[in-house]
């Protein structure tokens, strides 16, 4: 993405939740598409909502299902007001909040033998995550490894966070990756 397509994604990202504020349309959906016509690629994107450098919501989609214009304003909207870790954003935080959003490739399948495999073949920082075990499925985008830097504490994080045992890995859970641009 260019410098302009990154601004008008954000723009667009919070003109989609200050819509919720105003009650007023604010994004001219047809004018954007008629200006923009790359807004109507499939992608898959998330929207990560930071207040004092915190996290304050995160939703998003894994799988490219409709055009980057219309799951922006979803997972805006979602990340603002439906992320169940957090009350929903009020029109008090709105200033505050710094908007991020993270363009998806589509995740592929990582074939791995054993934990050791899987170790060497994931690309800390690069590498999102999708784990998938028993109907159970997490996702970290590449940035959480940020915060949880060493392989052990980004998967014992992935595995709690789908409801599975600390020790998941040990199960061999079907594992995707996936690479993120990431837009502020």
């Amino acid at each position: 993405m260019n410098e302009e397509q990154k601004r008008v994604l954000l723009e667009i990202a919070r003109k989609a939740i200050e819509e919720e504020f105003t009650k007023t349309k604010l994004i001219d959906r047809d004018q954007l598409v008629k200006e923009h016509p790359w807004l109507l690629e499939k992608r898959a994107v998330f929207v990560t909502l930071n207040k004092n450098h915190n996290l304050r919501g995160c939703i998003g989609s894994i799988i490219p299902h409709r055009a980057l214009i219309d799951d922006l304003i979803a997972n805006a909207k979602a990340a603002a007001f439906s992320d169940p870790r957090f009350n929903p954003l009020t029109a008090e935080e709105l200033p505050q909040i710094e908007l991020e959003i993270s363009l998806l490739t589509v995740p592929k399948e990582l074939p791995y033998t054993d934990i050791e495999d899987l170790k060497r073949k994931i690309r800390p920082g690069i590498d999102g995550v999708v784990l998938q075990l028993n109907g159970y499925q997490a996702t970290f985008l590449p940035q959480v490894w940020e915060d949880l830097k060493t392989f052990e504490e980004f998967f014992a994080h992935l595995c709690l966070k789908a409801s599975l045992p600390i020790d998941c890995l040990k199960y061999h859970p079907k594992i995707y990756t996936y690479q993120a641009e990431k837009i502020k």
